[in-house]
């Protein structure tokens, strides 16, 4: 009976709700700030390259973005590209980069809210979020609280279950380590760095995500300059196969509509653009130059790091090697 419930809400949410309306909201905020992610792309990357500063008050913005990438880069980057291949084809890439794109408004658009709501807590350090906007922005303090209970549900036992399992799986996997075993080791180290507090979680991001995120575009970047000769053939097939054409088409694993919508799904779930997780970190941070607006260019270059560059990144070394074949036949709806 609730495994009917779940699937059912998950069919309503997820394939229309959510997926339709954080679509539609990123495409509004393109719209309505000027398609400031494509005119104001340098701008972000200048106020990356100048925030390394904090104060007693809040961390620095690259310690934010570092905080906000280590939630966005994941098993959405990885397993869930491999998913987006498997279900939708090639052209589903092409959907998540466009995801991306307008997902970039909607992570500028939460961060500089959080930013311009934020409160100080006791210690005097910075707190906000989409449940603080909501309460002093929209006046309506009922939908903060209920925004606040859904993230402690969903960030504090699902999304941690599923990042879990999926490094337990893979360690299993290639080095037969129990899962169990990986579990707890996951957690035991997850726990030294969470129970430092805020500064120490950023501190931790701050030196582990440039390294991560770093290593694994080189590690692309390598095997791609090997094949540089397929690369070309690569990425064109990604377009061709977005808009139906080239092997996958007629109504093949790849058609557009197979490719748009687990494209779209899994570029949403990889940068977290609308769900409100990033603005959390982003209002804690003292912004550089000192307006709300820049802290939300750096998040909104967050969402293009995640998806079009890392997402990416996976997307060509999985298609590269020859092995990725279309399978002709209708993919498995999720």
């Amino acid at each position: 009976m609730l495994e009917s419930i779940v699937g059912f809400l998950n069919t309503i949410f997820w394939n229309y709700i959510l997926v339709y309306g954080l679509l539609g909201v990123g495409v509004f905020f393109t719209i309505r700030l000027g398609f400031l992610q494509f005119v104001n792309f340098g701008e972000m990357i200048r106020a990356i390259r100048g925030s390394r500063q904090s104060d007693k008050s809040g961390i620095s913005p690259f310690q934010a973005v570092c905080t906000s990438l280590a939630s966005r880069v994941g098993t959405g980057n990885l397993a869930g590209v491999a998913v987006a291949l498997y279900l939708g084809g090639a052209g589903a890439i092409f959907w998540m980069w466009m995801v991306a794109l307008v997902g970039m408004a909607t992570g500028y658009a939460e961060s500089t809210l959080a930013q311009l709501y934020k409160v100080r807590d006791s210690d005097g350090q910075y707190r906000g979020g989409p449940a603080f906007y909501m309460a002093r922005g929209l006046k309506a303090p009922w939908a903060g609280v209920i925004f606040a209970l859904s993230l402690i549900l969903s960030f504090g036992l699902v999304f941690n279950a599923v990042q879990s399992n999926a490094i337990a799986t893979a360690v299993e996997g290639a080095f037969g380590v129990n899962q169990g075993i990986v579990g707890i080791i996951v957690a035991a180290v997850a726990g030294l760095v969470i129970f430092g507090g805020l500064r120490s979680i950023a501190r931790f991001a701050e030196l582990i995500v440039p390294i991560m995120a770093g290593l694994y575009v080189l590690l692309a970047v390598g095997i791609m300059v090997l094949n540089i000769t397929e690369v070309p053939g690569i990425l064109a097939s990604i377009v061709q196969n977005a808009f139906g054409f080239g092997e996958a088409a007629g109504g093949a694993a790849g058609s557009i509509t197979a490719a748009m919508l687990n494209g779209i799904k899994r570029g949403l779930f990889s940068n977290e653009a609308g769900m409100g997780s990033a603005p959390n970190i982003a209002a804690t941070a003292t912004p550089v130059p000192h307006h709300p607006s820049s802290q939300g260019l750096i998040q909104g270059f967050a969402v293009f790091v995640d998806t079009i560059v890392i997402c990416t990144a996976t997307a060509v070394m999985i298609l590269l090697p020859g092995l990725w074949r279309v399978a002709r036949r209708s993919p498995v709806q999720n």
